[in-house]
């Protein structure tokens, strides 16, 4: 997805992932993509729980890009996902709560039209019980 404010590009990028060795593998090819770019700013969160998780700010202000890029994805209540904004500076400051506005806007959009895959979390258990604790056992 992509956002335009005051000339500066904010271009989204989602993507599955279930290490932190893929957060790697996504962002190292788009800043050689998008080399000319001022900024690579992602949030990620990972696991069931979603307890491991980073904002990456890039250089910007701190709390004005992976903060917002991270709460867009826990408001769509998703995990094992990367999200990186390519910042193209347009020549205009946009100021903090421009920053978090535009930050926010692409990773929405971004969001918006990703396909969502939901897993079932399954795992097959083996008891082993004498027949007397059958019932205990189910």
């Amino acid at each position: 997805a992509e956002f335009k404010d005051k000339g500066s590009r904010f271009i989204a990028f989602a993507y599955p992932i279930r290490t932190l060795a893929d957060v790697k593998k996504y962002l190292d090819p788009l800043k050689e993509e998008h080399h000319k770019a001022r900024h690579w700013c992602y949030a990620y969160r990972l696991g069931v729980d979603g307890t491991q998780f980073r904002a990456n700010d890039d250089g910007e202000p701190s709390g004005s890009a992976g903060r917002p890029i991270l709460g867009q994805i826990d408001s769509v209540g998703v995990t094992d996902v990367l999200v990186v904004v390519v910042r193209y500076f347009g020549g205009t400051l946009l100021g903090v709560p421009g920053l978090i506005h535009a930050y926010k806007e692409a990773t929405a959009q971004a969001l918006a039209v990703a396909e969502v895959v939901e897993k079932n979390i399954e795992k097959t258990v083996w008891l082993k019980c004498e027949y007397p604790f059958l019932n205990e056992a189910i």
